[in-house]
């Protein structure tokens, strides 16, 4: 299954998504209820204005997003929560995002424009200016919030507003221009203590996606939460292997995953590795040990028997230079002098 699969699944259960959003918007308090959750489509459809009038289609895919239901003095509020995940730093999400949340109100509005067609005659009469956009001066938007959740141990560089991605030296002209910012979860910038406002096992996710390439950090965070760990549920336990590609060893089937044990036995089998790579260069470097002394041997047989240093060197594989080494001859001579003296010397020259 692909990482984004995964990271999906996991953020898309309603529990985990309570659990982002109680902490990005309250802190860590336990506002939303998973069961003040709704799932909504992801294919975002709008139709923005175009030239005289027309319209034409728009349609992007959000990764998740739900709508949440609450009771205010007695009246009904609502809010559009959404979650995009990433596994790489997205130079532009701040536009990724502000053109999801634009998307979203635009569609409001034309879905108010279809409600306020479907009831054409009842009630009052619209103003030219209502009748004009389709939304009512009574209408109301529902809020878009949208968290990028980034699964990623190194620092997220990306902008983190449109204002960011621009070069605007004009202090005026920078004044006037709308900007959009990007709410984003990255363990990297995150204190421990922090990531432990979380509640759900998306705690445990981050801590150790923060602390995957620092082993001692990692020790250090098993270790004081070893309880959450050793019963870590499995969907968060394939989240961090995805994402990490640490080697986790542990059984897929099993709903409760011992996440100390898995590393042990990650790090066991890592060392089992290691010392069969061991062996094999050491066998290698034996082999080669045992290769360079035969042809040490065999070039000083040809030598006695008259052979010339360029063909004991072409025999043995070895250069001329390295082949008068092992006979103890003139070593420190040039290239051209060793061509001569191949040609010229032999032990019986005469």
């Amino acid at each position: 299954m692909k990482t984004d699969t995964i990271t999906k699944e996991f953020v898309k259960d309603t529990g985990i998504f309570a659990d982002i959003f109680n902490y990005y918007v309250y802190g860590g308090r336990q506002v939303i209820q998973p069961g003040q959750l709704t799932e909504r489509d992801t294919v975002k459809t709008a139709l923005p204005y175009g030239a005289d009038g027309a319209s034409f289609p728009v349609q992007r895919f959000r990764d998740v997003q739900k709508l949440y239901a609450s009771m205010t003095d007695g009246k009904a509020a609502y809010i559009l929560y959404g979650v995009e995940n990433q596994t790489r730093v997205h130079y532009a999400m701040a536009v990724k995002n502000n053109l999801y949340d634009a998307l979203e109100y635009a569609g409001q509005v034309e879905e108010a424009a279809r409600s306020h067609r479907r009831q054409k005659g009842a009630g009052t009469a619209p103003s030219a200016g209502e009748f004009l956009s389709g939304f009512w001066a009574g209408d109301r938007l529902i809020p878009s919030v949208t968290v990028t959740l980034f699964f990623g141990a190194e620092e997220w560089d990306g902008p983190l507003s449109l204002s960011a991605m621009m070069d605007v030296p004009d202090p005026d002209v920078h004044a006037c221009m709308n900007d959009y910012k990007v709410h984003l979860i990255a363990p990297a910038r995150m204190a421990d203590t922090e990531i432990m406002k979380f509640q759900s096992s998306m705690r445990e996710v981050l801590l150790f996606i923060k602390y995957s390439k620092n082993r001692d950090g990692l020790d250090r965070i098993l270790q004081a939460n070893e309880k959450r760990f050793r019963g870590l549920e499995r969907r968060a336990a394939d989240v961090i292997e995805a994402v990490t590609k640490s080697g986790l060893k542990y059984d897929k089937g099993e709903e409760a995953i011992d996440m100390c044990q898995a590393i042990q036995e990650m790090r066991m089998e890592e060392r089992r590795i290691g010392k069969e790579e061991g062996k094999r260069i050491g066998r290698e470097e034996g082999e080669r040990i045992g290769e360079t002394k035969q042809a040490r041997e065999t070039s000083k047989r040809l030598y006695a028997m008259g052979l010339g240093i360029e063909a004991i060197a072409s025999a043995v594989g070895h250069t001329a230079k390295t082949v008068m080494d092992w006979l103890g001859l003139m070593s420190n001579l040039s290239d051209t002098e060793t061509a001569a003296h191949d040609v010229e010397e032999g032990p019986f020259h005469q």
